[in-house]
């Protein structure tokens, strides 16, 4: 026995609506995907008006490529995607400047682990760490922690292996221990 969910069937029903022209049908898309869109390019930049910028370009790129969409798992995918090498690529044409951690937001923090993110010193050393990572670690971290996703759903977005995927997360969070380590002995 299948049940039918309603949102399963407005999001392909406002994909074909958007697909044959209906500009209201591509604004509720966009209503749909612009947090997930804007909070992994936030988080990849720690800065408000780039994410702005990268999501705006996303969604851009959405109208454009409609026509190859078919389903809500592929929209969801190619906006992930579409993101990730977005934050990448810009990344890669300017260099960052140090943003001020006044301007940094909270992360999305797993209930579980509240209270292991109750020092706020901690917090914003590991944002900061987590900035100075190489591109693709930092777009490997990202995607798994602050969207949730499986080293296998991360290769298929950054398309990379699953082990690369695997390598590039483990060697990531081995940088992020042993600075941390190192900035704790310090103030310790």
């Amino acid at each position: 026995m299948t049940a039918i969910v309603p949102e399963a069937i407005e999001l392909p029903a406002a994909l074909m609506r958007a697909q044959a022209g209906d500009h209201d049908a591509f604004a509720e898309l966009i209503e749909r995907h612009e947090a997930m869109v804007y909070s992994l390019a936030y988080h990849f930049f720690n800065d408000r008006s780039r994410a702005e910028e990268v999501a705006q370009d996303v969604f851009l790129q959405l109208y454009r490529n409609l026509a190859s969409l078919q389903t809500e798992a592929h929209v969801l995918f190619w906006l992930r995607q579409v993101t990730t090498r977005r934050c990448i690529d810009q990344v890669r044409r300017t260099r960052m400047k140090a943003v001020s951690l006044d301007d940094i937001g909270e992360l999305r923090v797993p209930d579980s682990s509240a209270s292991r993110a109750a020092d706020p010193f901690l917090d914003r050393r590991v944002k900061k760490l987590v900035q100075e990572l190489p591109d693709l670690q930092r777009a490997v971290v990202t995607l798994r922690y602050q969207e949730d996703l499986d080293p296998s759903e991360i290769c298929r977005i950054v398309g990379l292996p699953v082990n690369t995927v695997k390598s590039h997360l483990h060697r990531a969070l081995q940088s992020l221990r042993k600075q941390l380590t190192r900035t704790l002995e310090k103030h310790l």
